[in-house]
């Protein structure tokens, strides 16, 4: 294998902070290059970009654009095509991940696999870290779509608690998605007032339980779920609320046992957003926490011995973050073993309790 390259298109919410942790952990995760892509130049976003050139990644632009961004002091290492080409592994960031597979990545020869992230639905596979991992085909799967940030935290959800040794004990589950607004880096689409969703799918709901259910079918699992989806007037945090109606009976005990076994889920006697939030902001990685998921211990409740209800936080970008990590080193080399052993550098950020 020649140098290994990771380009990543888009500097928001998810492609700023991945350009940093490739960048502050290349040796360690034995990535030779990093390049990043923006497509418009501004002003106000010229500090943000020289201090990830500062860092050592390479910027690439449309060609059309060169001149207008080195007219704002940045070095410009490679236009767009150039960089896709050169690149082992291409994420997008963007929400215009399926156009730009149409229009670039199907006719790259250069990458060995392209990621695109949440709501780019079949862009390719649908995956998590730690849930869906051994459905990632070598040599077969050179696309792969990071599900959203809640569907992270219901699929890691369902997989800790309703998976047994023969199978999955699930009959039914319900999830309410509370959505954020938006971001505290962004300054539109917020609402004044807490705004409710459409149930499009007269399957699933909204698209947070159609993508949980195509993400299983890549494991040849069935389940029956439905999501129903809230946009809430903060920027603080997603919260989830969920209903398992099971197979078997369970205890509270067991149903926390489960939580506390899985590394990637965090627990919390916390009720409050903020709190959570606050914690991401002081001890995670640009803020972020990368668990899957952080459950609150003290809403929990088993009903009639398999009725589980509960409440979670989702740790929005993080989760996605984790598992756009994996994806890249999964396209570097497919070994499990290798895989799990790169990313033990960023583990301090998987946090088991808040």
């Amino acid at each position: 294998m020649g140098k290994k390259i990771i380009h990543v298109i888009g500097t928001g919410t998810i492609g700023e902070p991945l350009i940093g942790l490739f960048v502050d952990f290349r040796e360690k995760f034995e990535i030779d290059e990093v390049t990043f892509h923006k497509r418009t130049p501004l002003k106000g976003d010229r500090a943000k970009i020289e201090h990830l050139i500062g860092r050592g990644a390479k910027l690439a632009v449309d060609e059309d654009k060169v001149k207008d961004f080195e007219s704002l002091g940045h070095k410009v290492s490679f236009t767009a095509d150039e960089a896709i080409e050169r690149a082992t592994v291409v994420i997008d960031c963007t929400p215009a991940g399926n156009k730009n597979k149409e229009e670039f990545y199907l006719k790259a020869d250069g990458p060995k696999g392209f990621i695109a992230q949440g709501s780019e639905f079949g862009f390719g596979k649908p995956y998590v870290r730690g849930v869906n991992d051994k459905a990632l085909v070598p040599g077969e799967d050179r696309f792969i779509q990071v599900v959203s940030c809640n569907t992270h935290n219901i699929v890691t959800l369902i997989k800790t608690i309703c998976e047994d040794d023969d199978g999955y004990i699930l009959d039914k589950g319900v999830f309410v998605c509370m959505r954020r607004s938006n971001d505290v880096t962004q300054t539109s689409k917020f609402v004044p007032a807490p705004m409710v969703g459409t149930h499009d799918d007269e399957t699933y709901g909204t698209h947070h339980a159609r993508d949980a259910q195509y993400l299983f079918e890549t494991l040849n699992i069935k389940l029956n779920l439905f999501s129903s989806a809230i946009k809430i007037n903060t920027q603080y945090m997603h919260s989830l609320w969920f209903n398992f109606l099971i197979s078997r009976s369970m205890s509270k005990e067991e149903l926390v046992d489960r939580l506390l076994a899985n590394p990637r889920v965090a627990v919390t006697e916390k009720r409050y957003a903020n709190l959570i939030f606050s914690f991401g902001r002081d001890h995670g990685y640009y803020g972020r926490i990368l668990s899957q998921t952080v459950v609150v211990l003290p809403t929990l409740a088993v009903r009639n011995g398999n009725e589980i209800y509960g409440f979670c936080f989702t740790p929005q970008d993080g989760n996605s973050l984790l598992s756009s990590i994996a994806a890249t080193l999964w396209f570097i080399d497919p070994d499990p073993e290798y895989v799990d052993k790169r990313l033990n550098p960023i583990r301090r950020w998987i946090y088991r309790e808040i």
